[in-house]
C-alpha cells in the first residue's frame, strides 16, 4: 500500500455527512466548506460563474463563454483508513448518489484499499527510413545513458523534485505501410504532473541525437496516453449481509454481481457498458480536478484490450470466507500541478476538498470511486434492475423539461417516481394539475 507524505495537509474530513441530500445547495456547500476549510472565495467558485471569462480566454482559443456542469460531492468514502469527500462534475443523475451509497456499504466493511505504481509516463520518438531497424535498436540501446542524460538536462526542476527520465525502450516494427521503423520510448518519472508537456519536450530534445545514432529520420516526438507503467489499483471486501435488500439476501446479490462481471469479462458488448459505468465514477473526479479526462478514457480502453480483446476493467469474486471481493487496476495519469489543475479556480477548490497530497494519492482515490460506481451498477443489475433507482433520480430532469420550477420540480419528480412512470408527457399532466389546469 502506498504511503504518502501528508505534512501540511488539513486533517482528513469526516466523509460521513449525514442528510446532505436533504439540504439546499447553499446549505450543502456550507457543510462541505466547514468540513474542508474552504475560504469564502473558494466557496464562491461553486456558486456559478466560477471560471472568469478573462481566464477562460487564456486557456483555449476562440472563447465565446463558459459551459457549466453540476458539481456534487460524494460522501462516505474511506480509502486506506482515511476519509475523503469526493468532488464530482457530471451531468448524469444517480452517479453521485450511487457512489455515495456504495461507499457507505464499503465503509462498514473496512473501506477501500489501494496501491499504485510510480508516475512513469512514456514519450515516443518515431524513426523512419531505416534499412536495419534491429541494428538501429542496438545502437540506440548502446547509447542509453547518453540519451537519458540529454533528456534530463532539459528539465532541471523535475530532476530537483526527484523525477526525470529513468530508462528507454526501443520497439521495432519491421513492416509498416511506410517501411521499417522503430519507436524509442523515454520512460519518465513526472512526479505530481500529468506529464504531457514534460515528456514531449524531452522527446524533442533527444530527437537529433537519435537521428545521428540510427542514421534514420525522426518524425513524431510525443507522449503516449497509454500509461501502462502508471497504474492505480483499488480493492474492496464486503460481507454478504452488507448487500442485502428487502427483496434479496446478501448472498444472492453477491453471486449476481459476480455473474454480471463474468458476462462483461467474456463479452465486449457488455464490457463496453460495464466499463462506461466505471468511468461514470472516474471521469467526474478527473473533470472536477481539472485533469484530462480524454487521456484517462483513452488509456482505460486500451488497457481493457491488452489481452487481445476488449474486456472488463474490474474483477468480482467470492473469497474462501464467502465475502464479495472487487478489484480494479488501470492506467491513471493524473496531476496536481500544471494545466487547469492550477488555472481553474473550481479545480483548485475541488482539490482542496479532496485533500490529497500527491498525484498518486489522487489516482488511487479516483479508481476507488470507479470501483464504487461499478459496484453500484452491478448491485442494481443483480437485484431490482438498473432503471428503478436511476429513473427515480432522472425524474427531476424530466420535471424540468416539462416546465417545472422551484418547489414544483420535487413534487412532480416524486409523483413520477412513485408511479414508475417517468415521461415528459406525464410530467406535463401532473404539472398542469398542480397549477389548477383542466
Amino acid at each position: 500500500m502506498a504511503e504518502f507524505e501528508r505534512s501540511g495537509l488539513r486533517p482528513a474530513a469526516n466523509s460521513r455527512l449525514e442528510n446532505l441530500r436533504n439540504l439546499a445547495p447553499a446549505e450543502r456547500l456550507d457543510r462541505v466548506a466547514k468540513a474542508t476549510a474552504l475560504s469564502d472565495d473558494e466557496k464562491r467558485v461553486f456558486a456559478g460563474g466560477g471560471l472568469p471569462l478573462a481566464l477562460a480566454n487564456g486557456m483555449i482559443e476562440n472563447v465565446i463563454g463558459t459551459f457549466e456542469l453540476p458539481i456534487g460531492v460524494a460522501t462516505n468514502f474511506t480509502v486506506n483508513g482515511r476519509d475523503y469527500l469526493i468532488p464530482m462534475a457530471v451531468e448524469e443523475p444517480s452517479v453521485v448518489a450511487a457512489a455515495s451509497y456504495m461507499a457507505r456499504i464499503v465503509r462498514g466493511c473496512g473501506g477501500f484499499h489501494t496501491s499504485s505504481t510510480g508516475p512513469i509516463m512514456r514519450a515516443q520518438v518515431q524513426v523512419l527510413q531505416l534499412s536495419d531497424p534491429h541494428g538501429a535498436r542496438a545502437r540506440v540501446l548502446r547509447e542509453r545513458d547518453a540519451i537519458i542524460a540529454a533528456a534530463n538536462a532539459r528539465d532541471k526542476v523535475l530532476i530537483s523534485l526527484g523525477g526525470g527520465c529513468r530508462d528507454i525502450e526501443v520497439h521495432v516494427f519491421d513492416k509498416t505501410a511506410v517501411g521499417p521503423m522503430i519507436a524509442v520510448h523515454l520512460l519518465v518519472d513526472v512526479r505530481d504532473a500529468m506529464g504531457a508537456n514534460t515528456v514531449n519536450t524531452m522527446a524533442e530534445t533527444v530527437a537529433p541525437m537519435i537521428e545521428a545514432i540510427t542514421g534514420g529520420i525522426v518524425r513524431l516526438r510525443i507522449l503516449s496516453n497509454y500509461a501502462d507503467l502508471r497504474l492505480a489499483r483499488a480493492m474492496v471486501s464486503i460481507a454478504p449481509q452488507a448487500l442485502k435488500t428487502k427483496e434479496y439476501d446478501g448472498d444472492r446479490i453477491a453471486s449476481g454481481i459476480v455473474e454480471a462481471c463474468a458476462f462483461a469479462i467474456v463479452d465486449p458488448y457488455r464490457a463496453a457498458t460495464h466499463n462506461k459505468g466505471i468511468m461514470n465514477g472516474i471521469d467526474p473526479v478527473v473533470v472536477a480536478t481539472g485533469n484530462d479526462w480524454r487521456a484517462i478514457e483513452a488509456g482505460a480502453h486500451v488497457w481493457a484490450t491488452r489481452s487481445g480483446r476488449y474486456t472488463s476493467l474490474t474483477q468480482w469474486e467470492i473469497d474462501a470466507k464467502g465475502n464479495l471481493v472487487g478489484t480494479i487496476e488501470m492506467p491513471m495519469a493524473l496531476g496536481l500541478v500544471g494545466g487547469a489543475t492550477k488555472t481553474h479556480p473550481a479545480a483548485r477548490a475541488a482539490l482542496k476538498i479532496l485533500g490529497v497530497g500527491s498525484a498518486q494519492e489522487l489516482a488511487e482515490v479516483t479508481v476507488a470511486v470507479g470501483l464504487a460506481q461499478n459496484m453500484a451498477a452491478l448491485r442494481a443489475l443483480a437485484s431490482e434492475g438498473i432503471q428503478k433507482g436511476h429513473m427515480a433520480l432522472h425524474a427531476r430532469n424530466i420535471a424540468i423539461v416539462a416546465g417545472a420550477s422551484g418547489d414544483e420540480i420535487e413534487k412532480v419528480a416524486a409523483a413520477l417516481a412513485a408511479n414508475h412512470d417517468v415521461r415528459v408527457d406525464r410530467a406535463k399532466e401532473l404539472l398542469d394539475q398542480m397549477r389548477g389546469g383542466a
